[in-house]
């Protein structure tokens, strides 16, 4: 039996997600690695082993409420919810252009599998002492940065997506204003990954250093913000 605190990090096997993991591990805490490609899970879980982190899988498929609830059932403790699993949907993603499942597959991932995630693991949540969900957005999903100058190429599925998880989290922070529970977005800034092609300019780890000092705010820490390395991102 351990004291360590737990972690649940969804879309974990690779990119930001694994940085999130791995820099979560090194500050003592147990990781459970979400991911809902098997091979690609073992694989993370085996890298994250080699570096001494005390990681375990967490077979998860954040669209599904059957793998959800299985998920949920199998733990018995989680301090950190860190709901990182995203898609872009698909292209091509000018208004215009866009076929409507790629809208549908981007709102479906990046904001109703939050809202079921967040949902399944708030009961152990809440019997935290220093409970904290960080909700991986995106410098995109800044409607003040989107009305201000060029946010990259047209994205009708992606960019919504993400001010829709904006606004959700502000949901979550205000109806858990009176509990422990902190609840946050964090920005990675623009890492090279495969969701980008790996054309991104930031490494993962960096764009992991945020959603790691979210999780591990103190109890004075913000609700219901927008950060990323530098501070508060706008609305």
């Amino acid at each position: 039996m351990t004291d360590s605190k737990v972690a649940l990090v969804t879309g974990a096997n690779k990119g930001i997600g694994y940085e999130i993991a791995a820099g979560l591990g090194a500050l003592g805490f147990r990781v459970g690695v979400g991911a809902r490609d098997a091979e690609r899970l073992a694989d993370a879980l085996a890298k994250l082993h080699a570096a001494g982190v005390d990681a375990f899988a967490v077979p998860l498929d954040v669209t599904s409420d059957a793998s959800v609830s299985a998920a949920a059932a199998s733990l018995s403790r989680l301090d950190v919810l860190v709901n990182n699993a995203g898609v872009t949907g698909g292209m091509p993603q000018q208004p215009t252009l866009a076929d409507l499942d790629a809208i549908r597959r981007a709102v479906e991932t990046n904001v109703v599998g939050v809202v079921r995630v967040t949902n399944a693991f708030l009961p152990l949540l809440r019997e935290s002492p220093a409970p904290r969900i960080v909700n991986m957005s995106s410098s995109v999903g800044s409607l003040t940065r989107q009305a201000a100058g060029d946010m990259g190429p047209l994205s009708v599925a992606y960019a919504p997506s993400k001010s829709f998880l904006n606004a959700v989290t502000l949901q979550y922070a205000k109806e858990l204003h009176d509990t422990a529970v902190l609840v946050n977005a964090g920005c990675p800034g623009y890492c090279a990954t495969d969701l980008n092609g790996f054309r991104g300019v930031r490494t993962a780890a960096q764009g992991a250093a945020i959603a790691i000092h979210l999780a591990t705010l103190p109890d004075d820490g913000p609700s219901g913000g927008f950060f990323d390395d530098e501070g508060v991102v706008p609305w």
